[in-house]
């Protein structure tokens, strides 16, 4: 074989090597995702650029509070944050979360609580009991998040990752909580 097409063939195999591991991790480890829309604020901003994970549940189950992205029935993937777990039982009452009779406190609300100037960040509803394989999930941006209010539970099947490592803009780069 001439040096020349040595040569090709070496750049051939390495460009293909690099497509395969491109679509693994792209399919089976890691892919990005983009913030659409005002629902994850004031914790994520719209546009925001993140990892998601897809091994993570893959070894273990999402825990309450973390952030994942899941396939929403429209068609359409959604980030939201885990609030019940399955056979949980969920109430807001008074802007506060019970899980299981007792008040659960969520830090990730802290700031839009005090910027909401003593109005109810989420409006109460009564206790809903959380199916097996299933999870409940809310926006922390209650008053403009599409959730498991109205789109019921999610089973767990549905979820792509868990997401909380932003990338984009660079000057925002950090780890969602």
């Amino acid at each position: 074989m001439s040096k020349e097409k040595k040569e090709s063939w070496e750049w051939l195999k390495a460009v293909v090597i690099a497509l395969v591991l491109a679509f693994v991790i792209r399919h089976f480890l890691f892919a990005p995702v983009i913030v659409d829309g005002e629902s994850m604020m004031p914790t994520l901003e719209h546009t925001d650029r993140m990892i998601v994970n897809k091994i993570s549940y893959t070894f273990g189950s999402p825990e309450r509070f973390d952030i994942i992205v899941f396939h929403a029935p429209a068609g359409k993937d959604y980030i939201k944050r885990v609030i019940g777990l399955p056979g949980d039982v969920i109430e807001y009452r008074n802007d506060t979360l019970y899980v299981n009779g007792e008040a659960i406190e969520e830090p990730h609300l802290d700031e839009l609580k005090l910027a909401s100037a003593g109005e109810r960040v989420t409006r109460d509803f009564q206790a809903i009991t959380v199916p097996e394989n299933e999870l409940f999930v809310l926006g922390d941006n209650r008053g403009r998040s599409k959730d498991s209010r109205d789109i019921g539970t999610i089973h767990i099947d549905e979820v792509i990752g868990k997401a909380n490592v932003v990338f984009w803009p660079v000057s925002n780069i950090r780890i969602a909580k």
